[in-house]
């Protein structure tokens, strides 16, 4: 599947290529800058739409730190050729150097353009062989949704070697896959294990891709969500979204095959044939950016980072941008973009907060509380005038002075008088006396009515 994704992209780099051959290089660019590209993450109409970053090797060009190497010191490995099982071995044996560029196998060529009628191998030094180990670690530099890790060897593959993923950093570890002839010997893990929705963010273990033929080109390929239940419904599985999450990846080269003659009398020969070497390491994923972003990109500080779109921030557009609490973050789906909303405070507050009962008490339609309401305003939405203040009904509620002000008494000419505040005062106590005045009037009304009678 690797293989086949590998030449549909060569397919369409060429007609790529030919394309621009065709059409006079990049001479069609000028016409192109001027016309910018439609956002991924809006439909044509500029609704909200659920949008991704590209599928990439995440791996590609990164840095992998190795636990051991050949060449510190020029040793001798040997390399084991058999067509077929059982047919008679041969040893062809070579120098690494790491004075040597051309006798040198280091960790970049794990991650380096992979040419395979130029194979580059990273090396390890010869028979480290259980309980020691060999460690590869990778760093993606953020958040990455992975898809699968391969890895293709130039020496036979490992008997026994598990995938780890870290989703901290390196802070912590959690497996991803085991491989071993020995499940349960090597790792305490039955082999094969059924997948169920009650375990299916656990790594299980497996015997396939652990022969050791053949001797060289052998590949591991570990896909992070084949056989898991609910793959089928990734959008809606919160527990499988975490599983293929990864900022690192760690594989661990647990044990050798060998031939059983290693302890023969000439054993020195036999242990310079046994070593872990890889050609080509891939975690193939996209930029994790919850549905929010159609690209990562670089920010101040060199970090990689999502471009979020749909009114969200933070590396990994996990969170609403400030001032769009009205409703929860939510990832997107294929269904909602779920874009985060503004807070109505009527152009009157710079911030606000988000209140989970209101937002269920309105059907979950709004749960945004504006705070530090300004312009004389007051209110969960700054929607009426604060005490003291007369709302003026010539101006919209959203307008800087839509309350004006009362002031309380004044004196002119030594005499003390009622100001607006205080008249406002009085109406209004008068009005609430209003109603029970307009009841016993009505009533002697109809006294005097029924008394005629």
């Amino acid at each position: 599947m690797i293989r086949a994704v590998d030449v549909a992209l060569t397919v369409l780099l060429a007609a790529s290529l030919s394309c621009r051959s065709t059409l006079g290089g990049y001479g069609m660019s000028l016409f192109a800058a001027q016309t910018s590209p439609p956002d991924p993450c809006y439909d044509e109409h500029g609704n909200p739409r659920r949008c991704i970053p590209d599928f990439v090797n995440s791996a590609f060009g990164k840095e992998v730190k190795v636990s051991s190497t050949c060449g510190k010191t020029a040793s001798r490995y040997c390399v084991v050729t058999s067509a077929e099982k059982g047919d008679e071995r041969t040893r062809n044996c070579h120098t690494c150097d790491a004075s040597d560029p051309k006798k040198y196998h280091p960790p970049a060529y794990l991650t380096d353009l992979n040419n395979p009628h130029n194979l580059t191998c990273w090396q390890s030094e010869n028979f480290i062989q259980y309980p020691q180990n060999v460690t590869l670690t990778l760093s993606l530099g953020k958040k990455f949704e992975v898809t699968y890790v391969s890895l293709q060897f130039c020496s036979p593959r490992p008997e026994s070697m598990v995938i780890y993923k870290s989703m901290d950093y390196g802070k912590t570890w959690v497996p991803f896959q085991f491989y071993s002839t020995q499940c349960r010997k090597m790792y305490n893990k039955p082999n094969r294990a059924v997948i169920t929705k009650q375990n299916e963010q656990e790594a299980v273990c497996t015997d396939s891709h652990t022969d050791m033929y053949p001797l060289t080109g052998g590949l591991i390929a570990f896909s992070t969500l084949d056989g898991r239940p609910s793959a089928h419904d990734f959008d809606n599985s919160p527990v499988l979204q975490d599983w293929v999450t990864a900022t690192d990846i760690k594989v661990i080269f647990s044990r050798l095959h060998t031939f059983g003659d290693e302890n023969e009398d000439d054993s020195e020969l036999a242990r310079d044939s046994y070593f872990y070497a890889v050609s080509d390491l891939q975690v193939g994923g996209r930029c994790k950016c919850n549905g929010h972003a159609s690209r990562c990109v670089k920010d101040r500080d060199g970090s990689l980072v999502c471009e979020c779109k749909h009114n969200t921030a933070g590396p990994e557009c996990d969170r609403c941008k400030p001032f769009h609490y009205d409703r929860p973050w939510q990832r997107a789906t294929a269904r909602e973009a779920n874009e985060c909303v503004a807070c109505n405070c009527n152009l009157h507050a710079r911030r606000c907060r988000f209140n989970m009962e209101l937002y269920k008490l309105s059907g979950r339609k709004s749960g945004g509380v504006c705070l530090n309401c300004r312009h004389n305003t007051a209110g969960r939405h700054c929607h009426y005038c604060k005490e003291g203040y007369y709302r003026d009904l010539s101006k919209p509620i959203s307008h800087r002075k839509a309350c004006k002000g009362m002031m309380g008494t004044r004196k002119r000419g030594g005499q003390e008088e009622h100001t607006p505040t205080q008249v406002c005062s009085l109406l209004c106590a008068g009005m609430n006396r209003l109603p029970s005045a307009l009841t016993v009037a009505n009533k002697g009304q109809r006294k005097r009515v029924g008394g005629g009678g």
